[in-house]
């Protein structure tokens, strides 16, 4: 009887227990803030350029040709990749880009990355350029 009456406290009692706490719930956290940034230039004929940024946080970053002028369907290269302080390692790149192609990759944290654009070969005169990146 004295077991029975034993256990039969011991689950009044964590049934208490479990019933008590703060029901406040935790804050949410703020969703990261999208940075978006956009880099101009002009390649000239087997010319190049580089631009940087840096994330600040873990998550998605896009890399977009948004104008090609004065041909929007000219072909160049561009490469998306990360800067290791001297130079552009390659993640991403594509020898056939126009107006409107892109990159998507994910950033593992806060780093440096680059974008680059250039001419090998496929265009007929200087070209004007808009790139957008987003990330956080």
């Amino acid at each position: 009887m004295f077991r029975l009456i034993s256990a039969s406290a011991l689950v009044v009692v964590c049934s208490l227990a479990a019933g008590c706490g703060d029901d406040t719930p935790l804050p949410t956290p703020d969703p990261p803030t999208q940075i978006n940034e956009t880099f101009q230039g002009t390649i000239n004929l087997l010319g190049a350029d580089m631009h940087l940024f840096t994330t600040e946080q873990t998550g998605q970053a896009t890399a977009t040709i948004n104008a090609l002028t004065p041909d929007s369907a000219a072909r160049v290269t561009f490469m998306f990749g990360t800067w290791n302080g001297s130079y552009c390692t390659v993640t991403f790149v594509t020898d056939d880009a126009t107006t409107g192609t892109n990159f998507i990759g994910n950033a593992s944290g806060p780093g440096a990355f680059c974008v680059r654009i250039s001419d090998i070969g496929k265009l007929t005169e200087p070209t004007t350029y808009s790139i957008t990146v987003s990330h956080f």
